[in-house]
């Protein structure tokens, strides 16, 4: 293979961007024949077509796949560089934080802060989403650091390291009318009682029922949740008891006017980050990581 021209690499760029040659030529203010050549001679140095026609479109081939990936981390940084340069960003620039939508709220706030508080702080740019979708964003580079409740598994085809930011039990709230009754008797009282259960995403949720199982309690499941906010505006409604995660209990049930009126132990939250690095080396992702460990 040939040396890759960057200026050519850039063009293929644009194009994949733009959505075709006409609109990445008025972005680079060239005419699309000259893109044409310069595709053409990437192509002669890569030495495989990148584009096949699809009717009127163009669409990558496997090998353009490929080379689209790693193009994006290139340039997508370059983007992100003129733009912090442009914004008079200091410090250390952005931290791209991912949280897997399964994660409490509270917590994922309370894990991510210590980042606001180093010298010089980076401006954050947080994003929520599946746990698969977060870690393709970090195995290119579009995030630093994924806090998620589960690590990440050796079987995944993404290159990541699992650091453990917190372990602890897990309390239940209701409704001070519904806590009151359920309070006496506890844990054997939750058995019939209507429960707001994590959806099947969440690493807790096996937890829970394998301890439902443990103590032969069957609670009546009102409905189940992939958004750990959903199911607290319907606990904090009344529609049944739900979880979290007993290190951020107390803030909760003041937030959303409810009580605790149950803990356990037995069944443990975790949060962890996952990195593309062995070593954590953001100093954002550092303070993160330094203050879970005062916490836990």
């Amino acid at each position: 293979m040939e040396n890759l021209n960057y200026k050519h690499l850039h063009y293929f760029w644009m194009i994949a961007k733009c959505g075709g040659v006409a609109k990445a030529g008025e972005r680079l203010h060239v005419t699309p024949q000259s893109i044409s050549t310069q595709i053409r001679q990437l192509e002669a140095a890569v030495g495989s077509r990148l584009w096949r026609r699809a009717g009127r479109k163009l669409e990558l081939t496997d090998t353009g796949h490929m080379v689209m990936d790693y193009a994006d981390r290139l340039f997508t940084v370059g983007e992100e560089l003129k733009d912090a340069l442009r914004s008079g960003v200091t410090g250390h620039g952005h931290f791209k934080i991912g949280v897997t939508d399964v994660v409490a709220k509270t917590m994922a706030y309370r894990l991510i802060k210590p980042a606001l508080g180093i010298p010089d702080p980076p401006r954050l740019d947080c994003r929520e989403g599946s746990f698969v979708d977060l870690l393709a964003q970090l195995a290119v580079y579009k995030l630093d650091v994924v806090i998620s409740d589960r690590p990440m598994h050796t079987s995944m085809s993404v290159r990541g390291y699992n650091h453990l930011l917190l372990e602890c039990g897990v309390s239940f709230l209701a409704q001070p009318k519904l806590a009151n009754k359920l309070r006496s008797g506890f844990p054997a009282s939750l058995h019939a009682a209507p429960f707001l259960l994590p959806g099947k995403d969440a690493a807790v949720r096996p937890r829970l029922q394998a301890w439902f199982d443990k103590l032969h309690i069957q609670p009546q499941v009102v409905a189940e949740f992939d958004d750990r906010a959903l199911m607290k505006a319907f606990g904090q409604e009344g529609a049944g008891v739900f979880s979290v995660p007993s290190v951020v209990a107390d803030e909760v049930s003041k937030q959303l006017g409810l009580q605790i009126f149950g803990k356990t132990a037995e069944v443990q939250e975790q949060a962890y980050a996952v990195t593309s690095e062995r070593r954590i080396k953001h100093p954002a992702a550092i303070a993160i990581s330094e203050a879970a460990k005062l916490v836990a």
